[in-house]
C-alpha cells in the first residue's frame, strides 16, 4: 500500500512542482513593493517515529501559509503479555439459573481431565497480545503566524480497522485441545444422553458410564473466567473448534486527526528540517475487543481480570488516540 500511494502522489505533484520549480508567483503590496511566495516551488520527503509508528511521508506548500503531507505510517508488530486463569464453572446454579463459578478445585479437576486426555493442563493460559498496522495519512498544516515553524494541523488516517490482535502462545495449545475434549464429555454428560446413546456415533460399543457422568457434572465445565456480563453472569470463554483463544481490537477505518506542530530548518543548505507534531486521532468511540466468541470485552462485559483487564480500562477511558512524532525531512528541490 505504501509504494503505490506515494508514487501515485509524486506523479500526480511532479508536473506542477517541475513547472513551477523555478518559477515564483509575484504579488504587489499596497505600496507597490513586489514580494514572492513560495508556492508549488518545492517538494520534502519526510521520516517520523512515534506513537503511529514508522512514517514516510511527501509534503509541498500549496500557499506561503499551508502545507500539504501525504504518506504512510507503519506499527512494527511487538508483543505484549497477558495471561488467564482456568477454572471450572456450573450451569443453572441458583434459583433464577445462572452460571457458577469454582476457583478452588482445579487440583480435582486437573487430574479428571489428565485422566481422559492424558494431557496434564496447566492452570493459567498465557497470551500475547501484538498491535500492528498500516495507515494512509493527509495533513494539512496551516501557518497563520508569522512564525512560520509552527503550525497547526487537520487531516485524516485511512487503515485497517483491525488494529491489534491476541492469542494463546504455541505452549498453551495442548491444555487448550485438552480443555475442548474434557468439556465435549461435560456436555454429553450434561445432557444425560449418556443413558442410551454412545459417546461417538455410529460406534455402539462406547457408552459412558454413570460413574464417570457422576463426576464430571460435578466437577463442571472448563473454561476461562474473563470477565462479568452486565447482567451479572460470569462470562467463561472456551477456546475456539481450533483449540485457540484469539481477540482482535477493531476501530473505524476513517480516523480524523487534529493537532499542532514545529519544524525548522537546520544546516547552512536549508535543505534539512526537524520537527515534531502533537495531537489526537479519533477512533470514532471507543475500539472494540472482541474474542472469537463474538463477545466486545469493551461494551459488552465488566470486571475483566488480569491485565486484559487493564488495556480494556485505559482503552476504554481514551475515546481517541494521543499522538506524538518526531519527524525529519530533506528537500528535495
Amino acid at each position: 500500500m505504501k509504494l503505490p500511494v506515494l508514487a501515485a502522489l509524486t506523479v500526480v505533484l511532479s508536473p506542477t512542482l517541475l513547472n513551477a520549480q523555478n518559477v515564483k508567483s509575484v504579488v504587489a503590496a499596497d505600496d507597490g513593493v513586489r514580494i514572492d511566495q513560495n508556492i508549488f516551488n518545492h517538494l520534502d520527503v519526510g521520516l517520523s517515529l512515534g506513537s503511529t509508528g514508522i512514517g514516510l511521508d511527501l509534503s509541498t506548500n500549496v500557499t506561503d501559509w499551508v502545507r500539504l503531507r501525504a504518506g504512510v505510517d507503519y506499527m512494527p508488530e511487538f508483543a505484549v503479555p497477558m495471561s488467564f486463569s482456568i477454572t471450572s464453572y456450573k450451569e443453572d446454579v441458583g434459583p433464577e439459573g445462572g452460571y457458577g463459578v469454582t476457583e478452588s478445585n482445579f487440583g480435582k479437576l486437573q487430574e479428571l481431565m489428565y485422566g481422559i486426555t492424558n494431557i496434564h493442563v496447566d492452570e493459567r493460559v498465557e497470551m500475547q497480545g501484538r498491535p500492528s498496522f498500516w495507515n494512509f495519512k493527509f495533513m494539512v498544516d496551516v501557518m497563520p503566524w508569522a512564525d512560520k515553524r509552527w503550525h497547526i494541523t487537520a487531516g485524516f488516517y485511512l487503515g485497517s480497522s483491525k488494529i491489534a490482535t491476541a492469542r494463546n502462545t504455541i505452549e498453551e495449545m495442548p491444555s487448550l485441545l485438552a480443555v475442548n475434549i474434557y468439556n465435549h464429555f461435560y456436555d454429553f454428560a450434561k445432557s444425560g444422553a449418556y443413558w442410551d446413546e454412545p459417546m461417538i456415533p455410529g460406534y455402539d460399543d462406547y457408552y459412558m458410564s454413570p460413574e464417570l457422568a457422576d463426576k464430571l457434572i460435578e466437577r463442571g465445565a472448563v473454561g476461562i473466567h474473563v470477565g462479568d456480563f452486565k447482567d451479572g453472569r460470569p462470562y467463561m470463554m472456551r477456546p475456539g473448534s481450533d483449540g485457540l483463544v484469539r481477540a482482535k481490537a477493531l476501530v473505524n477505518r476513517f480516523r480524523p486527526y487534529l493537532g499542532f506542530g514545529y519544524c525548522n530548518e537546520v544546516g547552512k543548505s536549508g535543505r534539512l528540517s526537524i520537527g515534531f507534531d502533537a495531537g489526537v486521532m479519533f477512533w470514532g468511540g471507543s475500539p472494540k475487543i472482541v474474542t472469537h466468541e463474538g463477545i466486545d470485552l469493551v461494551n459488552d462485559v465488566e470486571n475483566v481480570n488480569g491485565k486484559v483487564g487493564d488495556y480494556v480500562d485505559i482503552i476504554n477511558t481514551f475515546k481517541v488516540f494521543p499522538s506524538v512524532n518526531f519527524r525529519i525531512a530533506y528537500k528535495l528541490f
